[in-house]
């Protein structure tokens, strides 16, 4: 496959951003497993519209997921962690005494077929809604569990071990679970519409917290690529397929999904979302005014990230997908129905 130079990219993106009415962009595109080309267009935010440059920091939402996962894993080649053995008496006073939360592995929540909400609301209580590992239903609560487990495991917050474990290692300077002082003079402000909007300023999460620039969420998209810092068989469960997903639904709490239920082209890893007929690997993040997408090919050595300020970034993930990975991608048909704008 040919390069892509950044100006073509812009020039892709650019009559598109404008349609949507979307602030800002940035995006990187690489092939043969490093970054090709790199994309920053629009502003920052539509007060002073200070410019998007491929140094400002976005916000990644659940792109968070498959990093954490990353460093997860690596804790499970060191035999810090275990993929099937049960997880609770590392944090034993979540659900006390529930079978269902005690049968919760690292491999549940990776491939979120633990049982738990996507959700938490503040006035319900917390509870596991259908037996682990019987089907598939997206939970930002089982990563924030996840979170629990190697922070119990490392003994030091998930800032440090995701510094040690993926930062630092892959040269992710610009990228933090916290929202770093350092980022506030190049930070792309969530978008509602064309109107900023404020976010509070969250702790560390492992399901959602990542702000990180195109660059740096392209040289992790290289480690996956390459396989680094994972043994041979981990690398590959990360991307085998575990569970598939229900079809035009991301959440499933109640009631098993049949067969015919199921999308037959989109499943789920230890912590990717996978097109299995396609070996292809992918992501979206959604938070208030932010939205984000990551694909990936192993076969191709290609892959793609795409951030946007705004509520309506995902309106340009089949244009991102095509410039890195052409072609029809039913990841990208599920997302349309079941994750709204």
């Amino acid at each position: 496959m040919n390069s892509i130079t950044s100006t073509t990219l812009e020039g892709r993106l650019q009559p598109l951003m404008e349609t949507a009415g979307i602030p800002g962009v940035s995006m990187a595109v690489l092939r043969h497993g490093k970054v090709d080309a790199l994309a920053a267009l629009g502003v920052r935010n539509t007060i002073d519209n200070a410019p998007v440059n491929i140094q400002t920091v976005f916000q990644a939402a659940s792109l968070t997921k498959p990093i954490v996962a990353y460093a997860a894993l690596q804790l499970v080649d060191a035999g810090e962690l275990t993929l099937d053995g049960s997880l609770a008496h590392f944090v034993p006073t979540v659900l006390p005494g529930d079978a269902a939360f005690a049968a919760i592995t690292a491999r549940h929540l990776l491939t979120h077929t633990c049982g738990l909400p996507n959700l938490r609301a503040k006035n319900q209580p917390l509870q596991v809604h259908f037996r682990p590992g019987e089907w598939f239903s997206y939970s930002s609560v089982g990563f924030n569990y996840l979170q629990s487990v190697m922070t119990a495991i490392t003994g030091e917050p998930l800032e440090a071990t995701m510094r040690q474990l993926v930062f630092d290692p892959l040269g992710m300077q610009s990228s933090s679970l916290e929202q770093s002082a350092s980022f506030q003079d190049n930070l792309a402000a969530p978008h509602e519409g064309e109107a900023p909007v404020d976010v509070p300023r969250y702790p560390a999460s492992a399901s959602f917290s990542l702000h990180t620039t195109a660059a740096d969420y392209g040289a992790f998209l290289g480690a996956v690529l390459r396989g680094e810092r994972l043994k041979e068989a981990t690398h590959c469960a990360w991307l085998t397929c575990h569970a598939h997903v229900p079809k035009e639904s991301a959440e499933r709490l109640r009631g098993q999904p049949t067969e015919t239920e199921l999308d037959p082209e989109v499943g789920w890893g230890l912590g990717w979302g996978l097109e299995p007929n396609h070996g292809t690997f992918f992501q979206w993040g959604k938070m208030d005014g932010t939205r984000a997408f990551a694909m990936g090919s192993m076969a191709e050595q290609s892959a793609v990230v795409l951030l946007a300020n705004s509520n309506k970034g995902l309106r340009l993930m089949r244009e991102a997908a095509a410039c890195a990975l052409p072609g029809a991608h039913p990841a990208i048909r599920w997302l349309n129905a079941c994750v709204s704008e």
